[in-house]
């Protein structure tokens, strides 16, 4: 199943807003109830402890310089086979390649730069050439905002990982549940059985899923937890207070059509334009929701509870483990 939205969904989610605004904020809010999950500990934004999501390393250290330096060119690419991931696509130096979640691929686009860059490294395209398993029609490039060019397979941008030092090294894969391996047509490399180098069968953009310790949460296409920030508002219209680096820890969940839904309450399921220029943003019963850079594989729920201000979400957009209020 595939996400579509740039089109009709766009225009019927915004004919909704006017539509659902009304409906916004109107449920009573839920008893105060006992807090589920992780300790709350200081800060708003919470820390993604020794993880290695978007936005850095942990603690705010970079990676030892490795043959992932963007100063490396990519040469002759290649293709190899990574243990439960499948076949993948390699430089010269036979380090993996990766793509990112929320880059586009038509038009090509990056969007990651600053500390996002020092941990996932562009791939030169200058001197990048299909090598043995790779279809030279695939290969492509795009201008960052720096100016610099960089490879892209299939439209999407490629990147190294700062902490695969190694050839056949594949320790992005998954990272931040935004991170794959790119496989030789441009997909997300992600196993698929004996054969390997499939994509794994899609689910829904947004679905829901029995935690054992949570219980009923929403998640998105990659299985991974989606969260709401209690100081985010819905009424009288949706609003997110989570700008900047908090953006960096907690990614905002892009439009996602309805129809690519699956047990996701439809009231108050609308879309709206954020203020920072981060463009649009995707909402359950009008509240702003977001996945979590400290969430590493799907089933982590890390971000619960963190800061005493971020909490899963359930199918009716409401908080797990915490009052409205």
């Amino acid at each position: 199943m595939k996400t579509s939205w740039r089109s009709a969904s766009l225009v019927a989610s915004a004919a909704a807003v006017l539509a659902l605004t009304t409906a916004c904020g109107q449920d009573s809010p839920p008893a105060a109830s006992q807090n589920v999950g992780a300790s709350a500990a200081p800060g708003d934004y919470g820390s993604i402890g020794t993880g290695n999501g978007v936005g850095g390393t942990a603690g705010g250290q970079q990676a030892t310089p490795s043959p992932s330096s963007p100063s490396n060119p990519a040469g002759k690419l290649s293709v190899a086979t990574a243990e439960e991931v499948g076949k993948v696509v390699t430089d010269s130096l036979g380090l993996t390649l990766y793509r990112f979640d929320q880059d586009t691929e038509q038009p090509p686009k990056s969007n990651c730069d600053g500390d996002c860059a020092k941990t996932w490294p562009p791939v030169p395209a200058d001197d990048a050439e299909a090598g043995e398993g790779i279809d030279k029609s695939l290969l492509g490039s795009v201008t960052r905002a720096d100016g610099t060019k960089q490879l892209t397979v299939a439209g999407w941008p490629a990147y190294r990982y700062a902490k695969d030092v190694n050839a056949g090294d594949v320790k992005g894969q998954g990272v931040g549940g935004k991170w794959y391996a790119l496989a030789p047509d441009g997909k997300k490399a992600q196993g698929g059985g004996a054969a390997g180098g499939g994509e794994a069968e899609a689910q829904a953009g947004l679905s829901t899923r029995n935690d054992p310790k949570l219980g009923e949460i929403v998640v998105d296409k990659n299985g991974m937890t989606v969260y709401r920030f209690k100081k985010d508002e819905a009424w009288p219209k949706p609003v997110s207070n989570c700008t900047g680096e908090c953006l960096e820890k907690w990614p905002l969940v892009e439009p996602v059509d309805y129809a690519d839904t699956k047990g996701i309450q439809e009231k108050g399921y609308m879309i709206f334009d954020r203020t920072d220029g981060k463009g649009k943003q995707q909402t359950i019963n009008c509240s702003p929701i977001y996945t979590f850079a400290g969430d590493k594989a799907p089933g982590d729920t890390n971000g619960q509870g963190v800061g005493g201000t971020w909490y899963a979400v359930r199918p009716d957009g409401k908080l797990v483990g915490a009052s409205e209020k």
